[in-house]
């Protein structure tokens, strides 16, 4: 099972060195156009001379990575897009968009989105162009995946599900059944079942506009506020949704492929690293994004700590134990 990875302009050099090294673990590269919304915020300057090179640094690599093989996919995954959200002047734009990347790298194979309106959009303009719900959808169920099936082609599964192998299953099964995939995201570091979610999202969608001042002395990311003020570390086990790398080969007979987060991360050629080779030595969390490292440090959660069972311990007391196990204070 190949890995889907996301495209990374503020670590573009490690990135492209990794998609170098690991290319055939690799079958797509998920990206956002620059200066336009998404579900992460890569650029955060406002020069267009600085959008502009990003462009074009961005149109160059996906056309190699287009002539190789690898599989693009287009994020067009902001969770909102306020007074525009079902405006000509969005369809627009998402036409636009795609063509673009059609002109730079002359194919597109997927859009991921988590509006309807923009799934309908592309539809009906690029009927061969796949179109997948995005995670931020919270697609968990097989109700929620019949809902949406007329403008869907895929689903990123609701992270919360990552662990449920048997609704995974199921879940697998009823897309096979009507010519749907599924897929799962494999690293985030986000909490199961958090209410800040749509909030935290929707910050995104608009962090390009929103004012400093507001944000003075308010911790928006709520996951890590509870964190850092309760210390509650079994958490970062019992309430997660990661998966490890050595972990990935058992999802194969039930998803269509794992997408990595590495838009944002630090150490994108780490992450890829990690999952291609099925395997890894260090800190777990500094696998995830969001991963928490800076505040359990200068302790870790040892990877390599970690047994096959794991997943089975991760509930009642049996978590304390697990925790105990794995969590390492450097020397």
């Amino acid at each position: 099972m190949k890995l889907s990875v996301g495209y990374s302009l503020m670590e573009r050099g490690r990135f492209l060195d990794a998609v170098d090294q690991y290319a055939e673990s690799i079958g797509e590269v998920y990206f956002s156009w620059p200066g336009t919304p998404s579900g992460r915020t890569d650029i955060r300057e406002r020069d267009p001379e600085y959008i502009i090179a990003k462009i074009e640094a961005l149109g160059a690599d996906l056309a190699r990575f287009g002539s190789s093989g690898i599989r693009l996919i287009l994020l067009l995954n902001a969770s909102c897009y306020g007074e525009l959200a079902l405006s000509d002047a969005l369809a627009a734009s998402v036409l636009e968009s795609i063509s673009r990347v059609l002109g730079a790298a002359g194919r597109l194979d997927a859009v991921t989105t988590a509006s309807p309106f923009i799934a309908s959009i592309v539809r009906a303009a690029f009927p061969s162009i796949e179109i997948r719900a995005s995670v931020n959808m919270r697609v968990g169920t097989i109700e929620a995946m019949e809902y949406l099936a007329e403008r869907f082609d895929g689903f990123y599964v609701q992270k919360e599900q990552n662990r449920n192998l048997d609704t995974l299953r199921e879940m697998r099964e009823w897309a096979a059944l009507n010519g749907k995939k599924i897929y799962l995201l494999a690293n985030s570091g986000c909490l199961n079942w958090c209410p800040n979610q749509v909030f935290h999202d929707n910050l995104v969608s608009h962090e390009l506009g929103l004012h400093g001042l507001t944000r003075k002395g308010f911790e928006p990311i709520m996951c890590r506020a509870y964190l850092e003020r309760s210390k509650d570390w079994a958490r970062l086990l019992s309430c997660s949704n990661w998966i490890r790398p050595e972990d990935a080969d058992r999802y194969e007979p039930l998803v269509d492929g794992l997408k990595l987060a590495t838009r944002m991360h630090a150490r994108p050629d780490l992450v890829i690293a990690a999952y291609a080779r099925r395997s890894f030595s260090g800190n777990v969390l500094d696998l995830l994004e969001p991963g928490f490292s800076d505040l359990l440090y200068p302790s870790i959660l040892r990877n390599e700590e970690f047994p096959d069972d794991w997943q089975s311990l991760v509930r009642g007391k049996e978590v304390e134990n697990l925790l105990s196990r794995v969590m390492k204070v450097l020397a």
